[in-house]
């Protein structure tokens, strides 16, 4: 207990920095390592032995983030230059150079390389990095420096914190149905509602926070839009959790890694953001697409 106090506090502390210095390089910075160490974490409980696949999975992993945005390394760069460097290599080519470098690797290694190193391998080095872009791609959405895509970023998060939390003391307190006991045996159906409500309840108290505080309101729309899909990000939120325990009993781990004492690895501590990010950025582009046309 005490190691895991100590990791929080760690954590926590990390999480402060990163918001000081959220318009500044070092927030992508932060992502891209947790990126690059998510992406090893799982090629690493899968077994994959082949070197290089590791290795430019992993430095695929965290170039990723760097792409989120063409904003994303300012004051480094000005928007044009990163712009024009990130379009060189489009995300459709970025992920058809990767499968065909592993393809390729799997070839000349074909006695130790198997297609699910290749397919889990992916997954690791695009789809759940592509997630942690996701981050630098929503504090950009409305412009660098918009308080709306902070907001959005902590509304992503607090429906996976939120929910996590409430889910587990909840299910301590009132939890007497087990919700997958094949998959995590702690986890009620109390728990889950519990954890549903606590992450809206949240989330409400951050939009009046934002509301107060921010130099401008959010459109009343756009309030609707968010705390109506609250509860529904906060389902994909155990959905994420669910995954990755999934994952583990695969690969029959306990955690994904061991870089977080106490707390297990990156993808122990991100798997349910890596579904509520995205799924906001999703959330938001749809918003905007029907506002725009009407």
């Amino acid at each position: 207990m005490k190691q895991r106090v100590i990791t929080a506090a760690v954590l926590l502390a990390l999480l402060a920095v990163v918001v000081w210095q959220i318009y500044t390089p070092l927030f992508v910075i932060v992502f891209a390592f947790l990126s690059a160490v998510a992406a090893n974490e799982i090629m690493k409980c899968a077994k994959v032995k082949n070197k290089f696949i590791v290795i430019f999975g992993t430095i695929v992993a965290a170039f990723i983030p760097f792409t989120s945005s063409e904003s994303i390394m300012r004051p480094w760069f000005s928007e044009e230059v990163w712009g024009n460097f990130i379009s060189i290599l489009p995300p459709g080519a970025l992920i058809t150079v990767v499968v065909i470098a592993f393809f390729v690797a799997m070839i000349f290694d074909y006695k130790e390389t198997k297609f699910e190193d290749v397919a889990v391998s992916v997954v690791a080095s695009v789809l759940v990095p592509y997630g942690f872009a996701m981050f630098g791609a929503l504090r950009d959405y409305y412009n660098y420096r918009s308080p709306v895509g902070v907001y959005l970023i902590f509304y992503g998060l607090i429906c996976a914190l939120g929910t996590d939390t409430g889910a587990q003391l909840g299910g301590m307190a009132l939890g007497k149905h087990k919700l997958c006991p094949n998959i995590s045996p702690k986890k009620t159906v109390e728990g889950a509602v519990c954890g549903v409500i606590t992450g809206v309840f949240l989330n409400v108290i951050a939009l009046l926070l934002y509301n107060r505080f921010a130099s401008s309101t959010l459109d009343k729309s756009f309030v609707i839009t968010l705390m109506v899909c609250a509860p529904f990000v906060g389902v994909f939120s155990m959905l994420g959790d669910l995954t990755a325990s999934v994952l583990k009993r695969n690969f029959d781990v306990k955690d994904f890694g061991k870089i977080f004492p106490g707390h297990g690895g990156v993808m122990d501590r991100f798997d349910s953001s890596l579904f509520t990010v995205p799924l906001t950025f999703v959330i938001v582009s749809v918003f905007d697409a029907f506002f725009r046309m009407r």
